[in-house]
């Protein structure tokens, strides 16, 4: 990619009008490398992963909940 960015830079090193505030002549390199370091300052910033909260949720449990309580007969015949 890099190789690429550098042959695309290098092919354009001729001078253009550019308005900025004012009629200015301005590199086409400098105009083509300043576009593609912002471009690689937002993608980074858009593609960083997300920080975590720093309170998490906690999970109460029921303390009447039984783990290994039977089953109703409907629902053991409903199984069947």
């Amino acid at each position: 990619m890099t190789v690429l960015v550098t042959v695309i830079l290098m092919k354009n090193m001729d001078e253009v009008d550019f308005w900025i505030f004012g009629t200015r002549s301005v590199p086409k390199l400098a105009v083509l490398g300043i576009l593609f370091f912002i471009g690689v300052v937002v993608g980074f910033l858009l593609g960083r992963p997300k920080r975590k909260s720093s309170h998490q949720e906690t999970q109460t449990i029921d303390p009447t909940f039984e783990v290994n309580k039977p089953l109703d007969e409907s629902d053991d015949e409903y199984i069947r």
